[in-house]
């Protein structure tokens, strides 16, 4: 995913609903933020846990816990259906090479300060994912 906002890729990704199965929600998001169809294949890569800092009243951090999967997908992306912020911080899904998403990451976190606060999260997912497909 590009975010032009924030001007750097990341892993497709979000929320889980209350009650929702992990991997129902793994896929419910890359469905609706890629338009990916046929997903199969899904194995755990990882577990990604951070403390960052909240902008809500009453809250001062926010304990994150990211479930990382690996799948397949049908190539071709279907329509997505992204929510009004995605939209309007101009988020869309790209094939990319891994390594050039990780090179812009990387440009982006040394020179960018509109970056947002995933970038060191998702430059770290794409490093690793990297490593252990080649």
């Amino acid at each position: 995913m590009y975010t032009e906002r924030y001007e750097d890729y990341s892993l497709p990704g979000g929320g889980l609903n209350s009650g929702e199965d992990k991997i129902k929600g793994m896929m419910r998001e890359l469905s609706e933020e890629t338009g990916a169809t046929a997903i199969r294949n899904i194995k755990p890569f990882g577990i990604y846990e951070e403390y960052r800092p909240w902008y809500k009243p009453d809250y001062d951090v926010q304990h994150m816990i990211s479930y990382c999967y690996t799948c397949d997908i049908n190539k071709e992306l279907g329509k997505s259906n992204l929510e009004s912020y995605e939209k309007k911080n101009g988020m869309k899904a790209l094939w990319i090479n891994i390594h050039e998403a990780i090179k812009h990451n990387k440009k982006t976190m040394a020179t960018n300060d509109k970056k947002g606060m995933s970038v060191e999260r998702e430059t770290f997912l794409l490093q690793l994912i990297a490593e252990r497909i080649h």
